[in-house]
């Protein structure tokens, strides 16, 4: 088998295109459809399925880009390394985070790396949903208690618990009274939020908002109580701006900072790890809050 070939198959398949993956790296677009064409020859199978406008990848091509993909990587990171004598961070970083982290830390945490590595350039990409990192080139994912994957290693970055707040303009309801509450999106399906060492608060929704951010605000101004991540209010609880109903009854949020399992770790995601550590070493949701009021 070709490696070059191998190589330039891989750069189509990251990309998601020949004209994508010519763009990004100057190759020239006729050379890289020349080798694929030419490791699907070697290889006896197709590999990429052409359309006119769209280009997917075959299961045999799916197969070869995730055992490959990653190994190609750790190779062409190995010669960097070696080449420029030691083990300095440089070259692209890709990075997915939540929505709640990207808002209220990521831009400043982003900036503080991307002055501090002048050599790496990071992007970071927002989203909740579960990334495919080889598929989608991701070199490292921050996912809130994401389920176990044996392809993925990593840390617990921050600890959090929610608690239920409200505006000390809204009195407390009675014992087994529903109050007006504010919930994210239209996946809540408790009908009353469970209290340590204390009795259950029923609930009833009043505004269903897309974002814990703005559940807060609306907190705030007084539209109903909400069950909200410590880390998120502990400003507004210590200045008197929301008072506390109470601690959730249930397993902690754990913020996890993964990629996959390699045997090189390559320097600039070590890099990353070291820059999200130095800025939250204990992990507590109090140190997230002061980091975000700082």
């Amino acid at each position: 088998m070709d490696l070059l070939a191998l190589a330039d198959f891989n750069l189509v398949a990251r990309h998601g295109g020949f004209g994508r993956a010519a763009r990004a790296t100057g190759r020239p677009k006729a050379t890289l459809s020349r080798r694929v064409l030419e490791l699907e020859a070697d290889l006896g199978v197709r590999l990429l399925e052409r359309g006119a406008r769209t280009l997917q990848l075959t299961e045999e091509g799916k197969a070869l880009h995730a055992r490959t993909g990653a190994l190609l990587t750790e190779i062409d990171e190995a010669a960097a390394e070696i080449a420029s004598g030691g083990a300095r961070p440089r070259g692209v970083l890709r990075v997915s985070a939540p929505l709640l982290f990207s808002q209220v830390a990521l831009g400043r945490l982003a900036a503080g790396f991307a002055l501090a590595h002048p050599e790496v350039r990071l992007e970071v990409t927002t989203e909740d949903r579960a990334v495919d990192m080889v598929e989608e080139g991701i070199d490292l994912v921050i996912r809130v208690n994401p389920d176990p994957d044996e392809n993925l290693v990593g840390r617990v970055l921050l600890r959090d618990r929610l608690v239920v707040v409200a505006s000390p303009a809204l009195a407390r309801p009675a014992a087994g009274m529903p109050v007006a509450a504010v919930v994210r999106g239209r996946g809540e399906r408790r009908t009353a939020w469970e209290v340590e060492g204390a009795a259950p608060i029923p609930f009833d929704p009043v505004l269903r908002l897309s974002s814990l951010v703005m559940v807060r605000d609306a907190v705030r101004v007084g539209a109903g109580a909400a069950s909200l991540p410590l880390s998120l209010v502990a400003g507004d609880l210590a200045a008197g701006r929301l008072a506390h109903w109470g601690d959730i009854d249930g397993p902690e949020t754990a913020l996890w900072a993964l990629y996959p399992s390699r045997r090189l770790l390559s320097a600039r995601v070590a890099a990353f790890l070291d820059h999200l550590r130095a800025a939250f070493p204990r992990g507590t949701p109090e140190e997230l809050a002061a980091f975000v009021d700082a």
